[in-house]
């Protein structure tokens, strides 16, 4: 007998009283996965219970052929109109529970479109707090495992000791304190998504394990025997640079490629200001929607001092502030005082708007008296970098590179954007001259 169900428990229910009666049962969850069981098995009968539009029954008649061609014409309209729709609020900044209209929030709504529907592992990088995890659950709710669990685990926060467990659970009597069975993240995000927050904290002996279950999508509870097959959609996220965390030993460079299929880098607060006053604005709602109060709105110097902040802390601090805010403003406009001291004591931007990240030209001409001469702005950092004729494109790459690293503050996002590469380049660019 084939089992034929996209949801596991009526699935496996249906598959345990068929083997009570004697069968010999397959399971299916898809499909694809059904019409390869079929092929193999050649099974005797089929259970299914698989979404279908509609059904005919035979001899087809004419009039309802031509009714269910009319309905599926129906259907197939409210579908483009839902992608309208959501294009049109992609575009006013709107994505899924993520909000902002900058052109590099916007490249994540493009990533997450191209790579939600399939099964390919991802890389999530940005600092903490810039909303990572919202990716991780936006790539599984658009994906067709939604339907099935979205499991977080952050590596940070579970001693080294326990880890293991939790991700791959454990055998009654597997160590002190292991009183039964404990189900790990693997099993109960069984045709899922698995989201690891902060893999690079991950104990390297423990990276190993995760990379062979990556490869072998097979697994044992701490302290069992029984191998256990793992359909998992695995997402993994880091605050930390990918490539200098491997340089430190703090990620394996195996399970960094395994989990690099594709990668997704969020840009942090200060890089997207033009995203503050529509993050606040939603934040201010979602707070009175869950208070049951007033919406408060933001006055223009409350405003003024959010765009002025530095927000080490990105959205989340963001949040934070509003939230507070939106309780002190009791329903009324939130005010500059209303905020927290190192928000409201933010010095404002001078007019003119922010100044472009690199003003000034790169300059090539004669030696100086050490070969090289450097401009500096405001910040100590190089504006203008001074190669001598002769010297090799190499040399000159490296010193372009070092210096805007320089000027960004090693921020090698900022810095690849700044000199019109991938961030991906800039990495092996870093590597190459051990930057």
């Amino acid at each position: 007998m084939l089992v034929v169900d996209d949801e596991p428990a009526p699935r496996e229910s249906l598959r345990r009283i068929l083997e009570a009666w004697g069968y010999s049962v397959e399971t299916a969850g898809s499909p694809a996965e059904a019409l390869a069981r079929i092929e193999k098995e050649r099974p005797s009968a089929v259970f299914t219970d698989l979404v279908a539009l509609d059904f005919l029954v035979k001899p087809v008649e004419t009039p309802q052929l031509e009714i269910q061609l009319e309905k599926l014409a129906r259907n197939r309209e409210a579908i483009d109109e839902t992608s309208r729709l959501r294009a049109e609020l992609r575009e006013r900044g709107a994505f899924g529970r993520l909000r902002g209209g900058s052109e590099s929030i916007r490249a994540v709504y493009r990533q997450i479109e191209q790579v939600a529907p399939s099964t390919l592992s991802v890389l999530i990088v940005g600092e903490s707090g810039t909303g990572k995890e919202i990716v991780a659950q936006t790539l599984h709710e658009r994906s067709p495992r939604r339907r099935n669990e979205f499991v977080a685990l952050n590596c940070a926060a579970i001693p080294a000791t326990l880890l293991e467990s939790e991700i791959f659970g454990h055998e009654r009597g597997a160590f002190t304190g292991a009183v039964q069975r404990k189900l790990g993240c693997f099993e109960m995000a069984h045709r899922g998504t698995l989201f690891l927050d902060e893999i690079a904290e991950m104990d390297e002996l423990l990276q190993a394990k995760l990379l062979r279950v990556l490869q072998e999508q097979k697994f044992r509870r701490v302290g069992g025997r029984e191998v256990i097959e793992s359909d998992v959609r695995v997402i993994a996220a880091t605050n930390r640079d990918p490539m200098k965390a491997i340089g430190d030993g703090k990620l394996r460079e195996d399970l960094y490629y395994r989990l690099n299929v594709f990668t997704i880098v969020l840009p942090p607060l200060r890089e997207r200001t033009e995203d503050i006053p529509m993050l606040a604005a939603t934040f201010a709602e979602d707070y009175a929607h869950r208070n049951q109060t007033k919406v408060s709105t933001i006055d223009p110097g409350a405003l003024e001092r959010l765009l002025a902040h530095s927000w080490p802390g990105n959205v989340r601090e963001l949040k934070n502030a509003i939230e507070r805010a939106a309780l002190l403003a009791a329903g009324k406009p939130i005010l500059a005082d209303h905020l927290p001291d190192e928000v409201r004591q933010a010095a404002p931007r001078p007019p003119g708007g922010p100044q472009a990240a690199f003003p000034e030209p790169v300059a090539v001409g004669a030696p100086l008296t050490d070969g090289r001469a450097r401009a500096e702005d405001a910040a100590g950092s190089p504006a203008v970098v001074t190669v001598p004729v002769g010297t090799t494109m190499d040399d000159v790459e490296r010193e372009m590179i070092q210096s805007t690293l320089a000027h960004t503050v090693g921020n090698k996002t900022r810095a690849a954007k700044i000199l019109g590469i991938s961030l991906k380049t800039m990495h092996n660019k870093v590597k190459k001259y051990q930057l």
